[in-house]
């Protein structure tokens, strides 16, 4: 029978490394850690390597302390290697450069400032000198003394090709080389090749590295296991699985072996195999091994760490949240403040601020773990697009397919709800559908003027129109009558592939296409792409609009922020974004832009620091028990002011502004809102075409059956 030991551990969440490093207080990462791809141990301290961050592992007490872009100097989240020199450096490599980390300051080296001449850094090694060895992805082997680099590529050393998969130094401080093209043995002079034709190389990718104590050197290729002492090859292709992605030698001299299909311990003449069936590994991928002092093995694999000491497996947590994966299609956000995330893969998962909460196929009946859109009505239930459609309020599932409802498709790309609650469901291939509650009525190319059945995205105006972005076929307006299409042929549409739309409160519609951001305020069409604004990529994903109509753009290339003149990006480069492609945006009633990314999980920003994701304001923790327009503040005003107000139900809201004698100045809301309290800004200053003079004006909330008036004072 199988023992396991499962531990439970401390987790920390580090929002400030130290006064030295120029925290960004503005920006949280959370990351989902699990994929282990790289493990070095210091002493009582283990580090791990994530596809979401570095992790330091206190041995002892099992406390974790969580490294990511939005905490730390990593230039990226995705780590590939770790190696600690004779001061206790930590040295990081990352899909997007390399780290220096001396426990209190970091320092970043890229391509851009430094010799580095790949910024994807897939192995380190530290020789006897304190020279660091780094191996790139295609731009072939970095020797960095701390001052000066050295480029050894295939043009101008013995380097087969430019890839280098792993490192290991012998105690003649020769540096030992695994490429996918072959061995190479360095000795500060002379490049000599091994491979399958002059050796007895099993394979020529050799992804794994190290040295016994007797100075033999054990190589892991893709083919299988082979040994060199200096003069004879011994080729091990007997093991249970010859893809060999990782090797570590114990005090005894058992080699230990990751696989694609488990954990091998070798003793020279037998294996022991560990999988999932027999053992406490979390994934028969095991990508890296290490060794503590006292003998314990430390295993990353795809889905965790484990630690086992010989006897028990104690599953570690390498993550600093719930996110049960880094690829998020959709956030949404409910009346108490509760963001929902839905993922490529992992279910999904609910965060109230402290608490993480996942459904998948496996706890739940979500018919698919991939869950690409969402959508929550005024009785905050939960619509979900995944492998059909799914509503959830709080307790209860009910699943709609194309089986048991109409349904017409189960891949649902977009969902959108109108003020009379109907839900309209956007399909990729069986058109649009409008959903009552009983009844469904799609609309397709054969019944109805929609120019494509494949249906990316649903907005919502404030007189109640859909506004549909299609695969190919335009952008579609529909009053639930008629039909109107814009395309490139007869509109200002620069694309027919239309991923995103946003309403601002003036009514214009913010349209995202492959081919960059389009404005279309009902007559006029502008267009910004990334040759004429600031827009990092033409690919725009998706678009949030704020309280205070900036809008927020999420690209290809990173996000944007736009407002109305001014553009400003973040990247990786320059921020605590964890990746560029930005698929998914949503703000809560605190101003915190939530951004889902494709590969770097979930971010949290908010210009001047975010607001406690453990402690929202009011605003987002409670339902209001009646309609309330607030004062305006400040009041007198110049030129800006803020209107907060607050409704118990979903409703259609419409705020206007206008002067003593009745005249209309603007209208600053108009569109459906969720229960809770919303706030909005009026600049008296961008009103093109009406005069706004010093005096006494009136705001009236309309929302239901509730009329409400009260007077504000502009002073210039």
């Amino acid at each position: 029978m199988k023992k396991f030991h499962y531990l439970c551990t401390i987790f920390i969440f580090l929002l400030s490394i130290s006064s030295s490093y120029s925290q960004n207080p503005e920006w949280i990462n959370y990351t989902n850690g699990s994929y282990v791809r790289a493990l070095t141990v210091e002493g009582n301290y283990i580090w791990v390597g994530t596809k979401g961050g570095l992790v330091r592992i206190d041995n002892t007490s099992g406390a974790s302390v969580f490294y990511n872009k939005g905490n730390s100097g990593l230039p990226d989240n995705d780590v590939r290697s770790i190696a600690i020199d004779g001061s206790g450096n930590k040295w990081i490599g990352t899909n997007s450069g390399l780290a220096r980390f001396d426990g209190t300051n970091w320092t970043t080296y890229n391509t851009s400032n430094s010799g580095l001449p790949d910024n994807a850094i897939l192995s380190i090694a530290i020789d006897g000198s304190g020279n660091k060895w780094i191996g790139t992805g295609n731009g072939g082997l970095a020797r960095f003394n701390g001052t000066n680099w050295t480029i050894y590529t295939y043009s101008n050393s013995g380097l087969p090709p430019n890839s280098i998969l792993s490192i290991a130094i012998d105690r003649s401080w020769n540096t030992w080389i695994g490429t996918d093209g072959g061995l190479v043995l360095f000795d500060g002079t002379n490049w000599t090749t091994y491979n399958k034709t002059n050796s007895g190389l099993p394979s020529n990718i050799i992804y794994s590295i190290v040295i016994d104590e007797s100075g033999n050197t054990w190589v892991g290729t893709d083919g299988g296991l082979a040994q060199f002492d200096g003069t004879n090859w011994t080729p091990y292709l007997n093991q249970p699985n010859n893809n060999m992605r990782s090797l570590a030698i114990d005090v005894s001299g058992n080699k230990w072996i990751g696989t694609y299909y488990g954990l091998v311990r070798f003793d020279g003449t037998n294996s022991t195999i560990y999988t999932t069936a027999n053992s406490g590994l979390p994934s028969n991928f095991v990508s890296s091994i290490a060794m503590d002092g006292s003998g314990n093995k430390w295993i990353g694999t795809w889905d965790g760490l484990v630690h086992f000491d010989g006897t028990y497996w104690t599953v570690c947590n390498t993550s600093n949240s719930g996110l049960s994966d880094n690829y998020v299609y959709s956030i949404a956000i409910d009346g108490s403040g509760n963001k929902w995330i839905g993922t490529d893969g992992g279910g999904l998962a609910r965060f109230d601020g402290t608490n993480w909460t996942t459904y998948n196929t496996s706890n739940s009946v979500l018919p698919d773990n991939t869950v690409r859109s969402i959508a929550i009505d005024g009785s905050g239930n939960k619509w979900i697009g995944a492998g059909g459609l799914a509503r959830f309020d709080g307790t209860n599932w009910t699943t709609y397919n194309t089986s048991n409802s109409g349904l017409p498709h189960n891949s649902v790309h977009s969902i959108a709800i109108d003020g009379s609650g109907n839900k309209w469901i956007g399909t990729y291939g069986g058109g649009l559908t409008r959903f009552d509650g009983t009844n469904w009525t799609t609309y397709n190319t054969s019944n109805s003027e929609l120019p494509s059945n494949y249906i990316n995205s649903i907005a919502i105006d404030g007189s109640g129109n859909k506004w549909i972005g299609t695969d190919g076929g335009g952008l579609v307006w529909f009053d639930g009558i008629n039909w109107t299409t814009y395309n490139t042929s007869n509109s200002g549409l620069p694309y027919n592939y239309i991923y995103s739309i946003a309403i601002d409160v003036s009514g214009n519609k913010w349209i995202g296409t492959m081919s960059g951001l389009t404005r279309f305020d009902g007559t006029n069409w502008a267009t910004y792409n990334h040759y004429n604004s600031g827009l990092p990529s033409n690919y725009v994903e998706s678009i949030a609009i704020d309280v205070s109509g900036n809008k927020w753009i999420g690209t290809w290339g990173g996000l944007a922020r736009f407002d109305g003149i001014n553009w400003t990006t973040y990247t990786t480069t320059n921020s605590g974004l964890p990746y560029n492609f930005v698929h998914s945006i949503a703000i809560d009633g605190s101003g915190n832009k939530w951004i889902g990314t494709w590969g770097g999980g979930l971010a949290v920003f908010k210009e001047g620091g975010i607001v406690s994701v453990q402690e929202q304001p009011n605003s987002q923790l409670y339902v209001p028990a009646q309609f309330t327009l607030h004062q305006n503040y400040p009041n007198p005003f110049n030129p800006v002011t803020v209107i907060q107000f607050e409704i118990p139900k979903a409703s259609e809201v419409r705020i206007i502004v206008y002067n003593i004698i009745g005249e209309k100045i603007k209208t600053l809301v108009s569109g459906y809102f969720p229960a809770g309290v919303s706030s909005v800004r009026w600049d008296s200053t961008n009103e093109a075409g009406i005069r706004v003079c010093s005096g006494i004006y009136v705001y009236q909330m309309t929302a239901g059956n509730t009329v409400i008036t009260r007077r504000m004072i502009l002073i210039k």
